[in-house]
């Protein structure tokens, strides 16, 4: 079982997409684990307050490496032992792009702890000192780590067996170098007739029963998908 805790300080965000569909299945069945936690847990004054103005100045607030430090520190106590089970990941537009190859490494831990920074960033300390992975999932920027940390989520425990339902989908879709092959679908009916009676048809060789034909028209119209 693959154990995700997230830190934030909007935890609801996560309340509807822990309770719907494979993902709350998942959990039902045990073969995941979301922990969800406030950041203002760890601070220590009256107001909770987990950002401070940025040195040299600069727009905005930048999120306080104290109470990320003693949030990371609890969650992972000092089980040294299993460090190699376990990434820290920090979300940040300057992290190394998530592909589905790391995907499928992450799907092998133990542990996946995700610090979901606000505001105008967070405190260069935790990717230099507390992070084991600065991560982005792509080329724009966003209002925090949250989104970011349900896609990983999502991709990491759709490779868990068990997750999707159907295992030999999974192994037909995952391929031995981490990535994944996605190939063009149809389903009923099998024309479609639009407004203007134009006729949409469904390729004729996947409604000829011939396996052979079909793997081999798969396989011409997919792509192997890495990152």
């Amino acid at each position: 079982m693959i154990k995700f805790d997230v830190i934030t300080i909007f935890p609801n965000i996560f309340s509807s997409y822990v309770g719907e569909s494979l993902i709350a299945r998942a959990i039902m069945k045990k073969l995941i684990k979301i922990n969800v936690h406030n950041l203002r847990k760890w601070t220590t004054d009256n107001h909770q307050t987990v950002d401070g103005r940025p040195f040299g100045g600069g727009l905005g607030m930048v999120m306080l490496v104290e109470p990320i430090y003693k949030a990371i520190k609890s969650l992972t106590g000092s089980k040294r032992s299993s460090r190699s089970k376990r990434k820290v990941i920090l979300f940040t537009p300057r992290g190394e792009k998530f592909t589905q190859k790391m995907a499928t490494k992450f799907s092998k831990l133990d542990q996946i702890i995700f610090i979901c920074g606000r505001y105008e960033g967070v405190d260069e300390r935790v990717a230099e000192k507390i992070a084991d992975v600065k991560l982005s999932i792509g080329d724009y920027d966003l209002m925090g780590g949250e989104l970011p940390a349900m896609i990983v989520i999502e991709a990491v425990s759709r490779l868990v067996p068990g997750v999707i339902g159907k295992e030999k989908l999974l192994k037909e879709r995952v391929t031995k170098a981490g990535g994944f092959i996605e190939y063009a679908q149809y389903t009923r009916p099998e024309i479609f007739i639009t407004k203007d009676n134009k006729k949409w048809k469904a390729p004729e060789v996947l409604l000829t029963g011939d396996h052979k034909k079909i793997d081999e028209w798969k396989k011409f119209h997919s792509k192997e998908v890495l990152d």
